[in-house]
C-alpha cells in the first residue's frame, strides 16, 4: 500500500468515527448539562466543599469562580513542584525551580501544557499524576463549563444567571472525561502505551546499563489528548515510543484530540433546539481544518528542498513510524484544536506547513479548537460576522434570536483583541533583547518563527512549540507563563459577561429580514471573517516569519 493511499484511509477512517459518535456524544453531553438530577457521588463533593448545587449564578458570580478556582489551582500545583522532594514516588528528584514551576502551573491551569521542562527528568509520579494530570481534566473542565455558559445565554430569556460552575465543573469531569479516559486508556494500554510505577534497567547492545523511564503514562496520555491539554509525559511527547507507540495509537490519539470539540457542535445544536445551527458551526470549523490540512499535507509530502529530494521524503524531525501523511495529520488536528501534543517535531516542517500550523492557532483555534474553548471562540466570530451583516444591509444584527448591540460587540471586540495583543507584544519584546538570538535555534525567518510561535502557542493555549528555541531563562518563563494565564481568564470573563448580556434579553422574533445563520452562506459568511480577521492582525508577523523563510 502506498503513503498516498494509507493517508487517505487513516483520514477516511477518522471521519467515520467521528461521524458515529457525533450524535450520541453530542446528546449525552447537552443531557449532562441540562439534567436536574444530581448523582450521589455528585451530591457527596457538594456537601463536602459547601457548594449548593440548585442555585444559580451570575455572570459575575460565575465568572469570579473560574478565575478564583484557576488561581487556586496555579498556587496549589507550584506547591507541590516546589516541595516535590518531600512526595512519595519522587524518583529522588528535587524540586523545581521557582520559575519553572510557575510556568507549568499556568501553563497545565491554562489547558496550555507548554513544557519548559523534560517530564522524564524533571518530575516524580506524584507530580505528574496527582498534579499534572488531575489539572488536564479541571481545565477541559472549565473549558467546557464556559462554552455551555455562553449556550444558556443564548437559550435563556429575562434571566439573570448562568447555571453553576461548580455544577458544571463537577458534571464535565465526573460524567464525560472520567468515563472517557477510563475507556480510553485501556485502548492505549493494549495499544502499546506504558502504564506503570517503574524505571527500568536494561543492558545495550554495546554492553551498557541504560535506564528506561517508565511511569503511569497511558492514564496521563488519554487525559491529555481528549481534555486537550497536549503536555507530554516524556520530553518528546507524542513522538515518544512509549507514549505512542505505532499507528494504530497514532490515529486513535487524534480521534481523541477532535473528539469532544467536533462533538460539542451537536450539543449546541441539542440545547438550542436547533441541530441545523450546530451542523453549520461544525460546517464552518471543516471548512478551514479541511484547508489545513490539505496545505500541511501538501508541504510534506511535496517538498521540494534540496534535502528533501536527497532522502526522498521530507522526513527531518518525523517518526519513521508514522510517515509524512500521518504527522501532518497530527500536526493540523493539535494546532487546530488548542491540544500542543506533537509526534514529530514542528521546527522541522517545511515553511509552508510550519506557517499553516501557525496559522492554525492564529484563527483562534476554532477548527475545531479546544474543549469547550473553540465552541464559544467561533461563537464569538459568529457574532461578528452576523454584525457585519447588520452593517452591510442596515439592519440591526441578531443571532439565535438575540440581538446585537453595542454592548455585546464591545465584549467581542476585547475578547479579539486580548490573544494578538499578547502575542504581538510579548513577541516584539523578546526580539528585542539583546539575549533572545543566543536562545533561538536558528537565525533569520525561522528563529523569528520559534520566537512568534512560542507567543502565539502560549497565548492561544495550545502549548506546542517550534522547539527550537530556549524558554528556560526567567524572562520567557515568566512572560510565557502570564500569556497563557491572560490569554485563558480574560477571554473567559469576557464571555460569561457576553453570555450574561444575551441571557438578560428577551427573544426576537423571526422575519423575512432575519439572516439565516444555519445555512451555506452564513457559513462562508463565517470563515471568511475568521480569515480576513486572522489576516490582518497577524500578516506583518507572518511576513517577517515563515512567509520570508519560504520566498528565501
Amino acid at each position: 500500500m502506498s503513503d498516498t493511499v494509507g493517508g487517505l484511509l487513516s483520514i477516511a477512517a477518522l471521519l467515520l468515527v467521528l461521524g458515529l459518535l457525533y450524535r450520541p456524544l453530542g446528546d449525552y453531553m447537552a443531557h449532562v448539562y441540562t439534567t436536574t438530577r444530581h448523582l450521589r457521588v455528585e451530591r457527596g463533593v457538594y456537601r463536602l466543599t459547601g457548594v449548593s448545587p440548585d442555585s444559580e449564578q451570575s455572570p459575575r458570580s460565575y465568572s469570579l469562580s473560574v478565575v478564583g478556582f484557576s488561581m487556586v489551582s496555579v498556587v496549589a500545583l507550584m506547591v507541590m513542584q516546589l516541595g516535590q522532594a518531600h512526595l512519595p514516588m519522587d524518583r529522588g528528584l528535587p524540586g523545581v525551580p521557582w520559575w519553572m514551576s510557575f510556568n507549568t502551573a499556568a501553563s497545565f491551569v491554562a489547558n496550555t501544557n507548554w513544557q519548559s521542562y523534560a517530564g522524564e527528568s524533571t518530575l516524580g509520579f506524584s507530580v505528574q499524576m496527582a498534579g499534572l494530570a488531575v489539572q488536564n481534566f479541571l481545565s477541559a473542565a472549565v473549558g467546557m463549563a464556559v462554552a455551555v455558559a455562553l449556550i444558556r445565554g443564548f437559550v435563556r430569556i429575562r434571566s439573570g444567571a448562568l447555571g453553576n460552575f461548580w455544577v458544571d465543573l463537577t458534571r464535565g469531569t465526573l460524567r464525560i472525561l472520567l468515563p472517557m479516559a477510563f475507556i480510553g486508556a485501556i485502548v492505549l494500554i493494549a495499544g502499546g502505551v506504558v502504564q506503570n510505577f517503574s524505571d527500568s534497567t536494561i543492558t545495550t547492545l554495546a554492553g551498557h546499563s541504560q535506564v528506561l523511564t517508565g511511569g503511569p503514562v497511558a492514564s496521563q496520555e488519554v487525559i491529555k489528548e481528549l481534555g486537550t491539554n497536549g503536555g507530554g509525559f516524556f520530553n518528546a511527547n507524542s513522538a515518544h515510543p512509549f507514549e505512542n507507540p505505532n499507528g494504530f495509537t497514532n490515529l486513535f490519539e487524534i480521534l481523541l484530540i477532535l473528539l469532544i470539540p467536533v462533538c460539542l457542535t451537536r450539543t449546541l445544536g441539542t440545547m438550542l433546539g436547533n441541530r441545523r445551527q450546530g451542523l453549520a458551526v461544525l460546517g464552518a470549523m471543516g471548512v478551514l481544518w479541511t484547508i489545513s490540512l490539505v496545505v500541511v499535507t501538501a508541504a510534506e509530502v511535496g517538498a521540494r528542498s534540496d534535502a528533501a529530494q536527497a532522502a526522498g521524503a521530507a522526513m527531518e524531525g518525523k517518526e519513521a513510524r508514522f510517515g509524512e501523511w500521518a504527522t501532518a495529520l497530527f500536526a493540523v488536528a493539535t494546532t487546530g484544536t488548542s491540544t500542543g501534543a506533537v509526534n514529530a517535531s514542528h521546527d522541522s516542517l517545511t515553511p509552508l506547513g510550519g506557517g499553516m500550523v501557525l496559522l492554525n492557532m492564529m484563527f483562534g483555534e476554532v477548527t475545531p479548537g479546544g474543549v469547550g474553548s473553540g465552541l464559544y471562540g467561533i461563537l464569538v466570530m459568529a457574532i461578528l460576522a452576523v454584525f457585519i451583516a447588520g452593517l452591510m444591509v442596515g439592519r440591526t444584527p441578531e443571532l439565535l434570536g438575540k440581538k446585537i448591540g453595542s454592548r455585546q460587540m464591545t465584549y467581542v471586540a476585547l475578547y479579539i483583541l486580548t490573544t494578538p495583543t499578547l502575542v504581538l507584544i510579548g513577541t516584539g519584546v523578546a526580539m528585542a533583547l539583546g539575549a533572545t538570538p543566543d536562545a533561538m535555534g536558528n537565525s533569520g525567518g525561522h528563529g523569528f518563527s520559534e520566537v512568534l510561535y512560542a507567543y502565539t502557542s502560549g497565548a492561544n493555549n495550545n502549548g506546542s512549540a517550534f522547539g527550537g528555541l530556549t524558554v528556560t531563562s526567567d524572562f520567557f518563563q515568566i512572560t510565557l507563563g502570564l500569556a497563557m494565564l491572560l490569554g485563558r481568564l480574560v477571554p473567559i470573563v469576557l464571555v460569561l459577561l457576553l453570555a450574561g448580556s444575551l441571557a438578560e434579553q428577551g427573544k426576537v422574533p423571526v422575519t423575512a429580514g432575519t439572516l439565516p445563520t444555519h445555512k451555506p452562506l452564513f457559513v462562508g459568511l463565517m470563515v471568511g471573517v475568521i480569515v480576513i480577521m486572522t489576516a490582518l492582525t497577524y500578516f506583518p508577523a507572518l511576513a517577517l516569519g515563515p512567509i520570508a523563510e519560504a520566498l528565501a
